[in-house]
């Protein structure tokens, strides 16, 4: 293993303006460690690593990243341990394709694995067919699971899997626990009512909450895995559809819901809450095992909160001032909370508004972990040590999204790009681009398209050539459309394909 000492920088502002790191930490302190003889980064193993993702949670949906309704004490106090991330994105704005991304480094395009599974079928008031996707992560696939079991890891997958059926659950993909992981996209029997036996986690009783079972199941998993490493990918079902909370929460959000606030949905208000105090467990827990010093903790989210209506007491929530939510290309639908934790590397309290996207994931965890991608493995995500460290910056500009279907929520196919300030988007129906600037524009209201032909033309080239190199699968003409109604034909392939009319 290699160790390495970073001493604190003097306050002051590292890159371009898209990274401002600042560095609260003084350097006297870590001129004390040394001669203490502790270094401020060297560890006696290998880091643990405990990746906290959120099911359909927004932006804005937590009071680091400006939230006034939603109270997440414990998120922001995680915040001000380690590194938050003002432009971090999901790789897909539908859950399953974000959650392999970040668990092969992969482009969800380039594995042909682009919407939730199985995906919504097609129907005859859809221009175009979507593309076959495969109906699982495959199991040839070096995961972060298989990859860190090979240097001596204890993996869990603790809630949500979505990645495939039987045949491809987390228990087959390298992870030595499984707990509460199915094909299921929501929980079966609702969050108080889990007893169906396909979650593998029966209810205790009738008033036990979902969230708190499995952050209980979390926890006991640090506890048997302290003498580590060991990885925890910890996927809550929350705060996905349908929405239940404990009354008592709802209640208190209920009193102080305004009408003129956006974020007012008190029932998603409280399933945050519940979810705020399962981070507050897992940090109390490492901390109380003597185990914070030596592991990485991600928070983030699977893709944008759901802001249209779709089931009961829906919409979730506002991701304004982005535009759109979950289902679309818009920020709304892609951008994400993100903050990473790690005592040894990140000085607590940092900023980073330089992009990154899902796929980084993978390498960065691999590297901190100090374990090396196999031979001729393809990733497509970068190191964000750069960014963790203060550093420097990884040298990709330009981040891609591919969403070839028709989305629940009410978004056409597209495709998208962000290359530093400069967003553009296609639709597939008619190959249309717009064009925004999101440093001036953050909402995506002003399409610059028209007013600069030839920046929208070269961004365009670069998403039709990425699309190309990845072997990114496109929709096709569909040659039902506007004829009668049919039941809609699951977009998957494999054991999985069936008619459908499930909701991610």
């Amino acid at each position: 293993m290699r160790f390495q000492i970073f001493f604190a920088r003097p306050r002051r502002e590292y890159g371009s303006k898209h990274m401002s790191i600042r560095f609260p930490f003084p350097l006297a302190s870590a001129f004390i460690l040394v001669l203490l003889g502790q270094s401020t980064f060297a560890a006696t193993r290998p880091p643990n690593i405990v990746f906290i993702l959120i099911d359909d949670m927004g932006w804005k949906d937590v009071g680091c990243n400006g939230s006034k309704f939603y109270e997440t004490p414990n998120i922001d106090a995680l915040s001000r341990r380690g590194i938050r991330f003002t432009n971090a994105y999901a790789a897909c704005p539908v859950c399953s394709p974000t959650r392999v991304s970040i668990l092969t480094g992969k482009y969800p395009a380039r594995l042909h694995l682009t919407d939730w599974l199985p995906g919504r079928g097609d129907m005859n008031t859809q221009k175009l067919l979507r593309p076959k996707i495969i109906d699982h992560m495959p199991l040839e696939e070096n995961n972060l699971a298989k990859a860190l079991k090979a240097a001596g890891y204890r993996s869990a997958s603790i809630g949500k899997w979505h990645l495939g059926d039987e045949q491809y659950l987390p228990e087959k993909q390298g992870f030595d626990v499984n707990v509460a992981g199915t094909k299921a996209g929501s929980p079966p029997g609702g969050y108080f009512h889990f007893h169906t036996p396909t979650l593998t986690l029966p209810a205790k009783n009738d008033d036990e909450y979902l969230t708190d079972r499995l952050t209980d199941e979390a926890e006991k998993f640090i506890e048997q895995s302290k003498d580590g490493p060991f990885f925890l990918y910890f996927a809550h079902y929350a705060v996905h559809i349908p929405l239940m909370a404990k009354a008592a929460l709802i209640a208190h959000f209920e009193s102080k819901a305004r009408p003129d606030d956006p974020q007012n949905n008190a029932i998603y208000a409280a399933m945050i809450q519940s979810v705020d105090e399962s981070v507050g467990r897992i940090v109390k827990k490492l901390d109380a095992l003597h185990l914070s010093d030596n592991t990485i903790i991600v928070f983030t989210s699977d893709n944008g909160g759901l802001a249209v209506k779709e089931g009961p007491h829906t919409p979730s929530t506002s991701n304004a001032p982005l535009r759109g939510g979950k289902g679309d290309l818009f920020d709304g639908g892609i951008r994400e909370p993100l903050l990473i934790v790690y005592p040894p590397l990140i000085h607590p309290g940092s900023t980073c508004d330089t992009p990154m996207i899902s796929t980084d994931y993978y390498p960065t965890l691999m590297n901190l972990a100090g374990v090396k991608p196999q031979p001729n493995q393809i990733l497509d995500g970068v190191d964000l040590l750069p960014l963790l460290n203060g550093t420097g910056k990884p040298s990709r500009h330009t981040i891609f999204w591919h969403y070839p279907h028709y989305a629940n929520q009410g978004f056409h196919p597209g495709g998208a790009l962000r290359q530093d300030d400069w967003k553009l988007i296609q639709f597939y129906e008619d190959m249309h681009v717009e064009l925004y600037n999101l440093a001036n524009d953050m909402g995506e209201q002003h399409n610059l398209a028209e007013t600069m032909p030839e920046k929208a033309a070269e961004l365009k080239k670069v998403l039709e050539d990425w699309r190309v190199s990845v072997n990114a699968q496109m929709p096709t003409p569909n040659p039902n459309y506007g004829k009668p109604a049919t039941r809609p034909n699951s977009g998957a392939k494999g054991p999985q394909a069936r008619s459908n009319w499930d909701i991610d």
